[in-house]
């Protein structure tokens, strides 16, 4: 099984649009090991509706929490403790893209961060982050956050209207791979991501 990590530099990003342009272009399974809040509905139901994929390749989330805030404190509220140690990637005969919640720092736990997770599993980080203003020190501190712990950063996926010095500076700056930037689209449906996800970005790099 392969499998590839996409975070972000903060919630809001656009990472779960990439995440389902992501696995539909690998043909994949998805994973979301904890969701928090469910009134809008759930990171996988957005990502079947946008990937077109069959419903037993949407692994279901470790941890469901109802309220819309940080997973530590969903599961403070919804009285369920997170066991960080415990959560491991599903089995996948496919390419497997895991989506975390939130940015790279948010608590899972009062003790270990997302970052803590993806550091213990090993696996291949994409970083998604906005172009717009302030996403140079948001996407500096996300790569600095992910070095410290020796994450392997496999490149960062913009999202939004192109803004090429600030693009340029956070590859440049960040050391990483510039892999492309996804659009706005809107509305947006699958034939539509789908097709921008393949003009803008190289499958090989996810591979």
């Amino acid at each position: 099984m392969t499998a590839i990590v996409v975070t972000a530099t903060g919630t809001d990003i656009g990472k779960t649009v990439f995440a389902a342009a992501l696995t539909a272009a690998l043909d994949g399974c998805y994973w979301k090991p904890v969701q928090a809040g469910l009134d809008d509905g759930s990171d996988l139901e957005r990502v079947g509706r946008l990937s077109g994929l069959p419903a037993e390749r949407l692994l279901p989330e470790a941890y469901r929490l109802t309220t819309p805030c940080s997973p530590h404190r969903a599961a403070e509220i919804d009285g369920v403790t997170i066991d960080v140690d415990a959560l491991e990637p599903p089995r996948c005969d496919r390419p497997l893209v895991i989506e975390g919640a939130g940015g790279v720092l948010v608590p899972f736990t009062r003790q270990a961060t997302f970052a803590d997770v993806m550091a213990r599993w090993r696996l291949p980080v994409v970083l998604v982050a906005a172009t717009s203003l302030g996403t140079i020190s948001h996407s500096l501190t996300a790569i600095e956050a992910l070095r410290t712990r020796k994450v392997d950063i496999r490149g960062i996926a913009f999202v939004g209207d192109a803004v090429e010095d600030s693009e340029a500076t956070i590859a440049d700056m960040g050391r990483v791979k510039r892999l492309g930037r996804l659009p706005m689209i809107d509305p947006i449906e699958p034939v539509a991501l789908a097709a921008a996800f393949a003009a803008n970005f190289d499958l090989a790099d996810f591979r």
